[in-house]
């Protein structure tokens, strides 16, 4: 069968689809991946077909960095009400905050990859479209020529889960009342293309998903896949020094690409971190870009700053892993087993984090308690504490346990074969 990937313009999210596309790569299917024409060579690094469409720059953005005074931590609104009790919820505040989504964040990366997909998609007749939950481009571009369409999740459900939530407190609304910005702009597309108004554009036909049962969030009415998560980081190279076990319990410090600067909560010293860590009988290894390292001064000799290291190699040999609770960082860290200290500030970032602690492997400083000491202590507790092992471990196993996406290959034929 024809299946064709697609995302926004975002690395992380690409990375998080690029292990789905070649287990149905290898198992004989057609794999295409449509994006804009300057993200083509991320999509070719990974060894994919891509395929430009749509307008030539790689417009993205996140609202932390186009509108820092905007920027709090956790999900916003109305995501927020995915984690959130019903006494919680409040019409007015989920009304504005998809309003305010769709302008600043939904609208803006899925315009200018809409209509050049669309005209793809009916050139090349795909059986199957896969899309990251935002990239709804991928929707209705599948309903437009009556392919199945699913998502591919790179974290917790708050999409759908949200989604339910609105749906039900816009039926208690008086009649007045009851407007829908998702379907005001999904459905001025749908009517463009001659496509009938489902549910599906928001949510697929069904959805792979890549958390274990004891991290998922899932949302009514939803069909769920679930799948192991398989690490791809981008081309990466092995150094010398990652090739032999360490001498002494190695602790890794990574935040991903997060500035650490006032437009991220955070306000700890990177460098009293490191010094504080490297005082532990242990090997620092710290990903910082290598424009920032020479602002950090002169750090211990058991710290060792890189720009880059393949994640999956570093992690499967450290003690402890300090990072974000970015999705990938932290599935990456938890499939290896490792305990984890997370230092959480973006959009799903203290949702994971809480998941990750209540899984029993891991503890969370938030971004208003993260001190040089305060790290220090809980990574010598993550590494005295056999119960921190202990449930990392529990983790682990529950991720080994779900089928790879090689194995999931067959269940989502049959679901295209269902749907299309």
């Amino acid at each position: 069968m024809r299946v064709l990937f697609t995302t926004y313009s975002q690395r992380t999210h690409l990375f998080s689809m690029v292990p789905m596309a070649w287990a149905l790569r290898t198992a004989g299917h057609d794999v295409r991946f449509a994006c804009q024409p300057k993200f083509a060579q991320e999509v070719t690094q990974a060894g994919l077909t891509a395929v430009p469409v749509g307008r030539g720059d790689t417009s993205w953005h996140r609202l932390a960095e186009v509108h820092p005074d905007l920027s709090e931590p956790g999900l916003p609104a109305p995501y927020d009400t995915a984690v959130m009790q019903p006494v919680d919820m409040s019409w007015d505040d989920i009304r504005q905050g998809y309003r305010f989504m769709i302008a600043l964040w939904h609208k803006v990366n899925n315009f200018p990859l809409i209509a050049g997909l669309v005209e793809y998609a009916r050139q090349w007749q795909p059986d199957l479209v896969v899309w990251e939950p935002t990239t709804h481009a991928g929707a209705i571009a599948a309903e437009a020529v009556g392919a199945a369409h699913a998502r591919l999740m790179w974290s917790i459900d708050v999409f759908a889960a949200a989604r339910a939530n609105y749906l039900r407190l816009l039926a208690e609304q008086s009649q007045w009342d009851q407007n829908d910005p998702f379907q005001d702009w999904i459905g001025g597309y749908a009517r463009k293309y001659g496509i009938e108004w489902t549910e599906a554009l928001t949510t697929g036909h069904f959805t792979i998903d890549q958390l274990p049962d004891s991290l998922r969030l899932e949302a009514p009415d939803v069909h769920y896949l679930p799948v192991q998560y398989t690490p791809y980081g981008g081309p990466a190279v092995i150094p010398k020094w990652l090739q032999a076990p360490p001498p002494r319990p190695r602790v890794a410090f990574t935040l991903g690409s997060t500035v650490i600067d006032s437009s991220t909560g955070y306000t700890f010293s990177l460098t009293d971190i490191l010094t504080q860590l490297a005082s532990l009988d242990v090997e620092v290894v710290a990903t910082i870009a290598e424009s920032e390292q020479h602002k950090l001064g002169t750090l211990p000799p058991n710290v060792r700053l890189v720009s880059f290291v393949p994640l999956d190699a570093l992690a499967a040999t450290c003690s402890v892993v300090v990072n974000h609770a970015g999705p990938g960082t932290f599935l990456t860290t938890a499939r290896h087993g490792v305990p984890q200290l997370h230092l959480p500030w973006d959009f799903d970032e203290p949702e994971l984090a809480d998941r990750s602690a209540r899984a029993g492997g891991a503890m969370v400083l938030q971004a208003h308690e993260v001190t040089a000491t305060a790290v220090r202590d809980r990574v010598q507790r993550l590494l005295s504490e056999p119960r921190f092992q202990a449930g990392a471990s529990r983790l682990r196993d529950d991720i080994l346990a779900l089928p790879t996406p090689g194995e999931l290959v067959g269940q989502i034929e049959q679901l295209t074969t269902k749907h299309r």
